[in-house]
């Protein structure tokens, strides 16, 4: 099995309403976003994916919710955007527009210790 890993960034708001504590204000990240991709056949390039592919297509996503405040963003109007959301809805934004590609897992850093990971 072979994996390609892309990594990019966007910074946003939000607010927990169902958490009980400082998270349930609005306060800001500075997000770090992890992309990894699987499979088993190489082109005849050598490569599964290419990086540029990968890191454009994370890019448009991620741009909906860079200097936004997440719970104002249509993916997350019904529910709070914690870490494990916004890693599952990337997941589920990436898998769409590339549906020939196997997304492996998504990993969502708020802080540089701490992450959430989405993996089907």
């Amino acid at each position: 099995m072979y994996y390609v890993r892309a990594e990019d960034t966007f910074s946003a708001a939000h607010y927990l309403k169902n958490y009980h504590g400082k998270c349930e204000r609005l306060h800001g990240h500075n997000y770090r976003v992890r992309v990894t991709v699987r499979g088993e056949k190489l082109d005849e390039g050598g490569m599964l994916l290419d990086f540029t592919v990968l890191k454009k297509k994370l890019k448009e996503v991620l741009s909906t919710y860079d200097h936004m405040n997440l719970n104002e963003v249509e993916d997350f109007s019904k529910t709070d955007p914690s870490a494990e959301r916004i890693a599952r809805v990337i997941f589920e934004r990436l898998s769409a527009s590339m549906p020939d590609v196997e997304i492996d897992q998504v990993e969502v850093f708020e802080t540089d210790k701490n992450l959430a990971i989405y993996k089907p």
